[in-house]
């Protein structure tokens, strides 16, 4: 029997949200301690930009129906393999 319909592969753009999630978060942790990760003089402009691209990152990355765990990405595919999804 062939392993491959047991196979659940990990969605594409599921790790680029992850992705963009941890960069955003890193950046609001580097501004609240004071760094200047991106090239923006005036302050207030910096803070906001930052908490924006947290607060965007966040609601896409979570808004989405990411399937992490083995279980889902095996039910997902199963329902793929049936024209459900």
């Amino acid at each position: 029997m062939s392993e491959k319909k047991n196979q659940a592969p990990f969605d594409k753009i599921m790790l680029v949200r992850t992705v963009i999630l941890f960069l955003a978060w890193i950046n609001q942790y580097l501004v609240m301690k004071g760094y200047s990760p991106l090239p923006f003089t005036n302050e207030e402009t910096e803070v906001t930009v930052t908490v924006f691209i947290a607060f965007a990152a966040s609601i896409w990355a979570w808004w989405k129906n990411n399937d992490v765990r083995f279980k889902a990405r095996r039910n997902t595919q199963f329902l793929k393999d049936k024209g459900l999804k």
